[in-house]
């Protein structure tokens, strides 16, 4: 799959808001042929027919691919595809931040989303799945969602981090199995599958007994009346 905000630490998936260097000096025998370019910059991913990947790759490194291409003169259409792309700085509602948490840099609402982009929305809207999720879930119920949450970790727009998402899940010991018989525990579960997202990023995790507050029933001090 928000929301943790984005930091500049490029590690593992999982829904992150970064991209990982790794990934693109893995595939840069083929760069010559698909963009024109030697080196890829840092933080590019490839999507598996060996381009660079927009929805997997964060918008400083997509910036820095167009100033390549138009460097070297490569790729007119991936040169042009970032042009209109502009940052902004603003601050975002987090449940697994301070709320004191620094602005962070975004892209603009009316560009093309990028992997931090995709996975702050992402990440409201499984949140919002526990929360809107029975408080005792019929066996169809269950099986409804385990379906969607087994779809979702393969068609999900960035590549990587579905893979990332499907391992986690697949722990051998089962521990990260979905845990569906209830509100409680899928919210739970739900939690603890973003608090990962922010151990490999290094950021503080979110107390997972306050998941309702966050993200069902509002916060007791009234902030979300």
């Amino acid at each position: 799959m928000s929301e943790a905000n984005p930091l500049p630490n490029p590690q593992k998936h999982l829904f992150i808001h970064q991209t990982p260097a790794a990934a693109s000096s893995s595939t840069e025998a083929k760069n010559d042929d698909q963009t024109g370019m030697t080196k890829l910059p840092n933080g590019v991913v490839l999507d598996k027919d060996g381009k660079p990947c927009r929805l997997c790759t964060s918008a400083a490194s997509w910036r820095n691919l167009t100033k390549q291409a138009k460097a070297q003169g490569a790729a007119p259409a991936l040169a042009s595809a970032t042009t209109s792309s502009t940052t902004t700085t603003s601050t975002f509602s987090s449940p697994f931040t301070s709320p004191l948490a620094p602005a962070v840099t975004t892209t603009t609402d009316d560009c093309p989303p990028d992997v931090e982009a995709l996975g702050r929305s992402t990440w409201t809207l499984l949140h919002s799945l526990t929360a809107s999720y029975p408080a005792q879930a019929s066996q169809e119920q269950q099986g409804e969602m385990r379906s969607f949450l087994k779809i979702f970790s393969r068609i999900y727009p960035c590549w990587v981090c579905a893979d990332d998402f499907r391992t986690w899940m697949a722990h051998p010991s089962g521990r990260n199995e979905p845990r569906l018989a209830g509100r409680s525990d899928f919210g739970t579960w739900m939690c603890e599958a973003h608090n990962e997202v922010n151990r490999k990023l290094g950021k503080k995790e979110f107390d997972c007994q306050f998941w309702e507050e966050r993200w069902r029933t509002g916060w007791k001090d009234g902030r979300c009346d």
